[in-house]
């Protein structure tokens, strides 16, 4: 890339991205330099970290002034520097869509007039000098002022935080020059996460770009993707079409461990019934972070928990309003619980499936009063079994 500059930063402190996601491998926040006859920063950075970003886009340019500041995401992880910034380079003129400026006026009062930004609407373009840049609307990727920049001149796509993933950059910026091996499955836990709702929308992005040489990818959070273009795009359409491979994910909540004994039961009928890859998650010790990915990944799940006041398991309620949210698709859905007195959860996780998920429900559900019998026990293996049937 001739004359374009990384001048993001890396987050290694911050532990919960959005208050809620694990970060085990930090987060990058990605922003770039076009060093033109006009100068344009595209995106920004999270405002806490805005020290070092001016450091690295001074290393860049120098004394030279910014013309331009391209927002494609308002999200504050990206926008935060955006006040800050304009103190720097007043002149600067902000470049991005009519939502994006609603928000941006709210946010950080900033955009006001009309003789410091340009409006931009789906397919408008803008001169640099060599560089030619086109701007693409993707709305609901994951914002409803989500756009994309694409240098035409030199096929790069600033995508935003569409193809991005978690994971900070370990001194090197381009795919080809490290190790990916890491930034897979973060993809996974990133999409799954935040884009999940937004198949539909995702789906249509890509059409947009579909046909479109595209030979770097810029996106706001991970690696430059060059080397790895292809599959990156295949991950993302195989995510938001909600396609999945073989698999069980085994979700369940235990007070005293008698509802754990039971997916304990059903992931060994599973096993022996052929099912290779074969997960269990604790809904309460284990982020729901890493349960929402391996779900997104496999397309049978097996839901089990202990009714609890008289409705469902708090952990197990929360993942399904998390699986209704995200709109999945391609699943079957196998159902257990227990109960002391009063069995009302395996009725209430069905009834959450008959409104909201809308999975195929595979076996009969298992209900297990207080302990597992030797009647309940084949119960748990004859779900296991018809679950393995169903995914062959």
């Amino acid at each position: 890339m001739t004359n374009i500059h990384p001048v993001g930063v890396n987050d290694r402190h911050k532990t919960l991205f959005e208050g809620l996601w694990p970060l085990p491998y930090g987060v990058s926040y990605n922003s770039y330099i076009i060093d033109d006859e006009k100068v344009a920063l595209v995106d920004t950075v999270e405002v806490d970290f805005f020290s070092q970003f001016i450091d690295n886009v001074r290393r860049v340019i120098g004394d030279r002034p910014i013309d331009y500041i391209i927002v494609n995401h308002m999200e504050p992880d990206h926008s935060g520097s955006l006040a800050l910034i304009k103190k720097y380079y007043p002149d600067a003129k902000i470049v991005g869509n009519k939502k994006t400026f609603d928000m941006m006026r709210g946010y950080y009062n900033v955009g006001n007039t009309e003789d410091e930004i340009v409006e931009v609407a789906n397919g408008d373009t803008l001169s640099l000098g060599t560089h030619e840049l086109v701007f693409t609307m993707i709305p609901m990727v994951h914002w409803p002022e989500t756009m994309v920049t694409l240098d035409v001149t030199e096929h790069v796509l600033f995508s935003g935080d569409a193809f991005g993933c978690f994971g900070a950059l370990n001194g090197a910026f381009v795919d080809s020059e490290m190790n990916c091996d890491v930034y897979w499955n973060e993809m996974q836990r990133y999409y799954s996460n935040i884009v999940g709702k937004y198949g539909v929308p995702v789906q249509q992005a890509l059409k947009k770009l579909a046909g479109v040489q595209i030979d770097y990818i810029c996106p706001t959070h991970g690696p430059i993707w060059h080397e790895h273009i292809a599959r990156v795009i295949g991950e993302y359409d195989r995510m938001s079409r909600y396609a999945t491979e073989p698999g069980l994910v085994i979700c369940y909540g235990s007070m005293y461990g008698n509802t754990e004994r039971a997916a304990e039961k059903i992931a060994s009928a599973a096993s022996r019934a052929g099912v290779k890859n074969i997960v269990l998650h604790d809904v309460s010790r284990e982020n729901h972070s890493f349960i929402l990915s391996d779900i997104f990944k496999y397309n049978g799940l097996i839901l089990g928990a202990p009714t609890y006041n008289n409705g469902i398991y708090p952990g197990m309620e929360m993942l399904l309003s998390e699986l209704a949210g995200r709109c999945i698709k391609n699943h079957y859905l196998g159902i257990f619980g227990s109960f002391t007195w009063a069995g009302q959860v395996v009725k209430k996780i069905t009834e959450w499936n008959e409104t909201q998920m809308k999975f195929e429900l595979v076996g009969t559900p298992v209900e297990i009063k207080q302990s597992l019998s030797a009647e309940t026990e084949a119960a748990c293996e004859a779900l296991g079994k018809a679950m393995a049937e169903r995914l062959k």
